[in-house]
């Protein structure tokens, strides 16, 4: 299991930063410590959309380090959205 830490107001999960997060109604969480990359994806209805790839800790069915797809995320809005950065330092399954 990850360790949570909050310094300054800002939330760290293993010593990383948490630069962005979300969550869900069903209770995933996803954690923002690292953009890998932008790029168009395209979600099978051919219509590509812009997207950020992300790199961080996923708290779904299990609990996993890995890279993650903004644009997915909020295609399933709104039973999912982004944490305000306020609230980032007490989320998460802990």
């Amino acid at each position: 299991m990850a360790k949570f830490e909050t310094r300054n107001n800002n939330l760290y999960i293993n010593g990383q930063k948490v630069l962005r997060g979300w969550e869900s109604f069903n209770g995933w969480y996803w954690f923002a410590t690292e953009k890998a990359c932008e790029q168009m994806s395209d979600f099978g209805d051919g219509k590509p959309v812009p997207d950020t790839i992300w790199f961080g800790y996923v708290q779904g069915f299990e609990e996993e380090w890995g890279h993650f797809s903004q644009a997915e995320i909020e295609r399933i809005s709104p039973k999912t959205w982004e944490i305000p950065k306020k609230n980032l330092s007490y989320s998460g399954r802990r």
